[in-house]
């Protein structure tokens, strides 16, 4: 297996590249169809890179990274499966292209945000809501003795 190379982007203006030592690639059978090749043939693939050890990443890359893809990793190891095509070797490359492109959209900082408004409606909105909680409050109080 060779290393992932990774083409420039915005985060990481010279690529990256992934040594081949830190993938990790598991395989096993593929569910759904496929006739007798299913039963017989380890065609699934995950591929698994542990982001907080990697030497590909800097420190910056590296929390801009865990940070966007905290919902798919597994304490730090981000897995990708790949199974949609018959063949171990087009499967293996599916993962592979699926794993740039992750890492390829987390390595980029966010944009600039775009300072905007609230809308007239949602003015109108928070202000009887605000009105609507007083009007509750206010029916708390004790009654006047007059």
């Amino acid at each position: 297996m060779d290393d992932l190379l990774i083409a420039p982007g915005p985060g990481a203006p010279h690529g990256l590249r992934i040594p081949a030592v830190e993938l990790v690639e598991q395989f096993s059978r593929s569910s759904g169809p496929g006739g007798q090749g299913v039963n017989t043939t380890d065609s699934r693939v995950q591929l698994s890179l542990d982001l907080a050890t990697t030497t590909a990443l800097e420190e910056t890359q590296r929390a801009r990274v865990l940070r966007n893809l905290a919902s798919q990793l597994d304490d730090t190891v981000l897995t990708i499966a790949a199974s949609e095509e018959r063949s171990q070797r087009r499967n293996r490359a599916a993962a592979r292209v699926r794993l740039a492109g992750l890492l390829r959209e987390a390595v980029a900082p966010a944009g600039p945000r775009r300072p905007t408004r609230p809308t007239r409606g949602s003015q109108r909105r928070r202000l009887e809501a605000k009105s609507r909680r007083g009007a509750i409050k206010e029916n708390r109080r004790r009654p006047d003795s007059d």
